[in-house]
């Protein structure tokens, strides 16, 4: 990669072509190899002119800020509600890597990365070790996120919404003394599955006539024993289904003014499944588990390599591709239709000329993609 001229190009590099370099082994050569790219992995935050890897330093607390600043710099106004969802997952490992742990919930040796999104906008990445609560350092990465995003818009309403894995006291109690709200599922047990015994019933009996999958609902208050600081309002989900009995169960600070039971349960928790779409999307298309370094920091830099291009990649899909037959593409199909293209590339003195095929089978939905980022006015 460090001859391609298009890369040079996009890196605003004047001599493309490398053949000015300085020393006989970089001519030809115009961007940096990965000796160098690497130093970014070995460099610590803290060196010095004395450290031996001292050229490249990343910032952490920068491009953490970044990807909130590029997420309301999307918005011309600012919404009036905003949902943050917050999930979980398993980041394979299958080497010796620091902080290398056995997940017994996945069954293999893990990283456990915490991921923030507001819709398809990502917010947080953070690579933890999986020898630890899923929800752990929610609060933290929220309370930075949350700052920030109250700087520029104070009057936006803030829901947090997770699965059961995030129904933590500490979560709760926060969101409730900072006016946040949230949704967030509750683990079933013998007290909360007792409560909706009745609507189980209900459920059973609609079903037996029916033969079709039966939902009923309960909205009640609940505390649990010890470990909840206030009683909660709480939405139970009494479902009867060809396999049986499925209850759910969903703690919530919203009213019952803002939604009743069923809506707040299948129009508002029920859409957090579509944010495994978007951590899929960076792990399987954009190698965000290709975290094989020895040292988590600088897996955590790979990882915010990934975390980049998804951001490039959504915003390409906000703004070039709406309204587009591409307009919901994912990241695999826009990198193999539109990014991996076969093309003849000249050098001249005086320009780059970019040839490519006549048989390309995207090249209208290719020219019209362009015209509409032309039409993106700069900001300087």
């Amino acid at each position: 990669m460090r001859h391609d001229p298009l890369l040079a190009l996009l890196s605003d590099k004047q001599d493309i072509s490398g053949k000015t370099r300085k020393r006989d082994q970089d001519k030809g050569c115009a961007l940096a190899g990965k000796s160098t790219l690497n130093r970014l992995e070995l460099t610590p935050l803290d060196a010095d002119a004395a450290s031996r890897y001292k050229k490249i330093v990343a910032d952490p607390e920068g491009m953490d800020d970044l990807l909130v600043d590029l997420f309301l710099e999307a918005h011309e106004t600012a919404p009036a509600e905003i949902i943050l969802d917050v999930d979980a997952t398993d980041d394979p490992l299958h080497g010796n890597q620091e902080g290398r742990f056995f997940h017994g919930y996945y069954r293999s040796y893990c990283y456990l990365p915490l991921y923030i999104f507001c819709g398809e906008h990502l917010l947080c990445a953070r690579l933890r070790k999986a020898d630890q609560d899923g929800a752990a350092g929610t609060v933290d990465e929220l309370a930075h996120i949350i700052r920030r995003i109250r700087l520029s818009w104070p009057e936006t309403r803030i829901i947090v919404r997770g699965d059961s894995g995030f129904c933590r006291e500490d979560l709760m109690a926060w969101c409730e003394a900072h006016s946040v709200d949230y949704v967030l599922g509750l683990a079933k047990n013998s007290r909360l599955k007792a409560a909706i015994a009745a609507e189980m019933t209900e459920a059973r009996s609609q079903y037996e006539v029916t033969e079709q999958a039966a939902r009923v609902f309960r909205d009640f208050r609940y505390r649990t024993r010890t470990s909840w600081s206030c009683e909660r309002r709480v939405i139970g989900k009494a479902e009867h289904l060809t396999k049986g009995e499925n209850p759910r169960f969903v703690v919530t600070s919203l009213s019952t003014k803002d939604r009743d039971a069923r809506a707040l349960y299948e129009e508002l928790y029920c859409a957090r499944g579509d944010m495994e779409n978007r951590i899929k999307e960076q792990q399987l298309a954009l190698f965000a588990d290709r975290t094989s370094t020895h040292e988590m920091r600088s897996n955590q830099l790979r990882l915010y390599f990934s975390s980049f291009a998804y951001v490039l990649m959504q915003t390409l899909r906000r703004l070039g591709l709406n309204g587009t037959s591409m307009a919901r593409a994912q990241c695999d199909t826009i990198r193999l239709q539109l990014f991996k293209i076969g093309a003849h590339i000249r050098l001249s003195v005086r320009r780059v000329r970019i040839a490519f095929s006549e048989s390309y089978p995207y090249a209208e939905l290719f020219r019209q993609i362009m015209q509409r980022l032309q039409r993106i006015p700069l900001r300087c």
